[in-house]
Order: C-alpha cells, then structure tokens, then sequence
C-alpha cells in the first residue's frame, strides 16, 4: 500500500467552495479501483492549506489507473480551479509504524 500526499494550497476565500466541491470529489475518487481511503485536514496556523492524504493499493493505481481514468476529469473539474500554485503530489511506502 502506498501514500498518496498533497498539500493544496486553496485561494484566500474560496476555503468552503473548495470544501463543498471536495464532498463531492471524494466520491469519485472512492470508487476508483485500488482506492484504500483518505483524509482531509485544514492547517490551523495556514487555514488556506489543506493536506490530503490517500491511501492506494499501489503506486500505478493512482498514476495510471486514477490519473488515466474518465473519473481524474470530473475530478479535475470539481478541484483543480481552487489551487495557487498547483500542488505538489509526493507518493510515500510505509517504513515503520507505531500503536498508539
């Protein structure tokens, strides 16, 4: 399984459209095969930054699979418009983890 990380930095004001518009997103993304799951959390000291985090089968899942899909459109459409600068998309593997 692999992580999926993005810091997407919304427009100044647009911050409740974008989170309007990603209830809707997550929908599409949720039913692309390989999909695991996913957070979305809002930076408390940069209230305009969200993290985004997705939890894929594997790497190709998302870049080929999701990304080269119809779904990444309707995706696109629904997202895309609320980022500057674009957002950079890392992808991580799990070395070590810890109970809580």
């Amino acid at each position: 399984m692999i992580t999926e990380h993005a810091l997407l930095p919304v427009i100044s004001g647009q911050e409740d459209d974008f989170e309007a518009a990603f209830d809707r997103a997550r929908l599409v993304i949720a039913s692309m095969p390989g999909f695991v799951s996913l957070s979305l959390s809002r930076s408390i000291e940069t209230p305009g930054t969200y993290l985004l985090l997705v939890q894929w089968d594997s790497l190709e899942d998302h870049t080929v699979g999701f990304r080269g899909s119809p779904q990444y459109q309707q995706w696109r459409q629904l997202l895309h418009r609320f980022y500057k600068p674009f957002p950079l998309v890392e992808h991580f593997e799990l070395v070590n983890s810890a109970p809580r």
